[in-house]
């Protein structure tokens, strides 16, 4: 919606000058922070002018896809499962572009499901609606926004301001995600079947979740498929303003800082605040590492928690400076705070030799298998970090191990832990295992990545 208060295409593609001078004549009823309220996202990119259109993103074709499919993956789309695969593709009407939508039909050419088509991916389609027809447009994207927004409405009363928007296939957002930074919104894409729809989605959104920022990011395949991107970038901003800088937010009351632009993720590590929180109820006058801490989520929790000592282990030394902020912007000064930035297995191999002990032990590395021909290797790497933490961890003190990949099943992850500490000779006694929290919902098998084990040895 434009100052005007009607929805206007022009207000889309003018440039800078011309809006703000429109904003100036409308002053007698709109102050600039108010009416930049009512301006949809805009795609704007960091080394271009305002002048630059909207029109140069493709309008998402006409013309649907026609598709049949095999008996078993027809059974799992039935049972709410929110992709079709290439291979179990047994019939298609004509050749697609990303962001065609594809209309699957059964045997009896019966309506089963509409969704966004990838040639690109072995995803060949991505399910955004099933059993019933629907019109995809702007209005069908709020209506999802909303239901997503209605989901984490509790997060408000918790002091709490970063937090997941959209996840995904979870929130019937299939192969995008929105994280939240206080006045900032970041969008991430893993397929260009998005691009064709961008605009549409991002009026939605600008109507559901007002913010001042919106910025997008890209994983690495899709930064590499540069002829579907039409121009748009990793981190760039598609919002009127771009951030000054880093965007400090809340969560659990506690200040942290986020850079949204080149930060791992969308910039900060969201999906941890429950198991954080839980962490710190268990850290009062006890000694605490952190290990792959990246900007210290978990020990800035300790230290407020009443941690004596904290140290905070990571290989990238920007991390550990973000650490080191992220602990003054809090004004935790009571604990000790010792940050490393070295290699996670070597560290722990030091300490161990030097006979360094901790009562709290936190194990939570970046993702180890990218696919199902890594996790194997994944389970090796998380039963050696096992072993490595019991042999900084004081006899009744407690592990914290994490693992966010979700090609490593929950019970192969906590059966590896219990092998290498049953091998360490260290029995665990088990406090609790948790998975995800409110804001990254799971409603199919392979939505489910994250799990967490909170055990004495």
């Amino acid at each position: 919606m434009c100052p005007h208060g009607d929805t206007n295409p022009e207000w889309f593609i003018i440039g800078r000058a011309k809006r703000e001078k429109m904003l100036i004549e409308t002053e007698s009823t709109f102050s600039w922070q108010e009416a930049k309220l009512f301006i949809p996202y805009c795609i704007i990119h960091p080394t271009m002018d305002y002048n630059t259109s909207r029109s140069q993103l493709p309008a998402p074709s006409t013309k649907r896809i026609a598709l049949r499919i095999s008996a078993p993956a027809e059974r799992a789309l039935r049972q709410g499962h929110p992709w079709v695969f290439d291979q179990s593709i047994t019939e298609q009407s004509h050749t697609g572009a990303p962001g065609d939508l594809a209309v699957i039909f059964d045997d009896k050419r019966r309506f089963l499901a509409i969704g966004l088509y990838d040639p690109t991916s072995s995803i060949r389609v991505r399910i955004l609606q099933a059993r019933d027809p629907a019109t995809i447009n702007a209005d069908w994207f709020r209506a999802k926004l909303v239901s997503a927004a209605l989901v984490r409405e509790s997060l408000e009363g918790m002091n709490t301001t970063g937090y997941r928007l959209v996840h995904g296939e979870n929130d019937g957002l299939p192969g995008l995600v929105i994280d939240r930074y206080a006045d900032a919104l970041v969008l991430k894409l893993y397929t260009p079947a998005w691009i064709p729809h961008l605009k549409d989605f991002c009026e939605a959104l600008a109507q559901v979740s007002p913010a001042t920022h919106l910025i997008l990011r890209l994983n690495r395949s899709l930064q590499k498929q540069t002829e579907f991107l039409h121009g748009l970038s990793d981190g760039m901003t598609l919002s009127l303003l771009a951030p000054e800088g880093l965007i400090l937010f809340k969560e659990n009351g506690l200040i942290f800082e986020s850079d949204p632009i080149h930060g791992q993720k969308t910039g900060f590590f969201l999906d941890q605040r429950d198991n954080r929180a839980r962490v710190e109820k268990l850290s009062k006058d006890r000694s605490v590492l952190n290990v792959f801490s990246y900007t210290g989520g978990f020990s800035v929790y300790v230290a407020r928690g009443g941690a004596k000592e904290v140290v905070s282990v990571d290989s990238s030394a920007p991390a550990i400076e973000a650490a080191v902020r992220n602990m003054d912007y809090n004004k935790l000064v009571s604990a000790s705070h010792e940050t490393i930035a070295e290699d996670a297995f070597e560290v722990l191999e030091k300490m161990q030799s030097q006979k360094r002990l901790f009562d709290l032990v936190i194990i939570d590395p970046p993702m180890f298998a990218q696919s199902e021909k890594q996790s194997a290797g994944a389970l090796s790497a998380y039963r050696k970090l096992t072993h490595l933490g019991l042999g900084v961890l004081r006899r009744g003190g407690t592990l914290v191990q994490a693992s966010c990949s979700s090609r490593v099943d929950a019970d192969s992850f906590f059966e590896s832990i219990h092998q290498s500490a049953k091998e360490a000779n260290r029995g665990l006694t088990e406090i609790e295992r948790t998975g995800h929290g409110i804001d990254h919902p799971v409603t199919f098998k392979e939505g489910a990545y994250l799990k967490c084990l909170f055990a004495t040895a």
